[in-house]
């Protein structure tokens, strides 16, 4: 069983996943990696959600509400799937006219409330979960729609799709509501933890305390084995809240990303997915310190128009941020220096003009400006222009 600082352990846990992808988008036009702007409204407690990958299916099902029982009646209370929580039943002693036999009421009347709280707990645990179960079944009706749609053809910017969009996101910010309401509802088993904990270290040190006769110990014997039952049931609540409260962070922030990038299809009229990243080819030269230092992750010959490489720049762009989420982007305008004077200047200026429309393509993908750099180089190596993009 979990001991005291165990408790304070699985809270630490629970507060931190908390913190995990709980950002919420404030439209479709800063969905992607967020906004620049400082203007997104955030749930309590959360912070800016990073790219992840689809998860396979929702685990969180829809429970029934189910009525709570009172303190000490032995009836279990539905806490979801696969697990039924029973309040303790706590004996009932006599009064044995001792000072130590009053500690033991004390503790008695202490414990047997804690029962009270454990059947609220469950109770509220299961009506989160059929909360969330109804938000991921709203946001996947949402979701499909908009794929379905957007797989068939359409417009850019279609309004019924935008539509569509912000349903979807409301149910996630619902889910977003949900995840708070369970981090609350995990510090407050925690809490009961403590107590219980408290409860069983003031039975194991009345033993010590004279004054007492055979009763006043039997008694403290009992509630003893009644506590120790408590604090099992009570820790399993407490896994239970944070395996829920982890698994729908993880798939929130998940769907966060996949929403972000239904966002960028609806404004392209496009469907985009993961195929065509081979047409960014690979640069062979060496970057210098003026652009970054580093391999680029992406090379846009001239010879690709903006629609050959849109696509394989955002499944660039989203494989990068899922393994770097803070990264900044810079932009390198490379031109070839083997020509006449006028034709390395008018070189420079075409790397510029087609650097520019790359920033461009990657602003409306949702990139922040201020995650954006520009500048340009030579590279006598290079027999036609060409745009770097850099992470760093």
């Amino acid at each position: 069983m979990l001991r005291m600082a165990d408790s304070r352990r699985v809270l630490t846990l629970i507060l931190a996943a908390a913190a995990l992808g709980l950002a919420s988008c404030g439209s479709v036009d800063d969905a992607m990696f967020g906004s620049d702007s400082g203007s997104d409204q955030s749930a309590p407690a959360s912070d800016t959600a990073t790219p992840g990958t689809l998860p396979s299916a929702s685990s969180d099902q829809a429970v029934a509400s189910q009525p709570g029982t009172l303190p000490g009646s032995g009836a279990s209370v539905a806490a979801g799937p696969s697990i039924s929580i029973t309040p303790v039943t706590i004996e009932p002693g006599s009064d044995t006219g001792t000072a130590v036999g009053q500690k033991v009421a004390q503790i008695r009347s202490d414990v047997s409330g804690l029962q009270g709280k454990i059947v609220a707990n469950a109770q509220q645990l299961a009506t989160l979960r059929g909360q969330a179960g109804s938000s991921a079944s709203a946001y996947h009706e949402s979701k499909a729609r908009i794929t379905t749609h957007l797989q068939m053809g359409t417009t850019r910017g279609n309004p019924e799709l935008v539509a569509q969009w912000n349903s979807a996101q409301s149910s996630l910010d619902e889910l977003t509501t949900n995840i708070n309401a369970l981090n609350a509802l995990g510090t407050a088993v925690s809490a009961d933890a403590s107590r219980a904990h408290f409860d069983l270290d003031t039975i194991q040190s009345t033993y010590n305390v004279s004054g007492a006769v055979d009763e006043d110990h039997r008694q403290l014997s009992v509630l003893e084995d009644e506590t120790n039952q408590t604090i099992i049931v009570i820790d399993r609540v407490l896994k239970d809240v944070s395996d829920d409260l982890q698994r729908q962070t993880t798939y929130v922030g998940n769907e966060r990303a996949n929403l972000t990038a239904l966002a960028n299809s609806i404004k392209n009229g496009e469907l985009y997915s993961g195929g065509g990243a081979s047409l960014l080819t690979p640069s062979s030269y060496r970057p210098g310190a003026r652009d970054g230092g580093t391999n680029p992750i992406a090379t846009i010959p001239f010879s690709r128009s903006a629609a050959d490489y849109r696509q394989s720049l955002y499944t660039t762009l989203n494989s990068t941020l899922a393994s770097q989420p803070n990264a900044n982007f810079r932009i390198v305008a490379v031109s070839p220096t083997r020509s006449t004077v006028s034709g390395v200047q008018s070189a420079q200026t075409a790397a510029k003009r087609r650097a520019q429309g790359v920033l461009q393509a990657m602003t409306e993908m949702g990139v922040p400006a201020s995650r954006l750099s520009i500048s340009s180089a030579t590279d006598p190596n290079l027999s036609a222009g060409e745009v770097r993009v850099f992470a760093r």
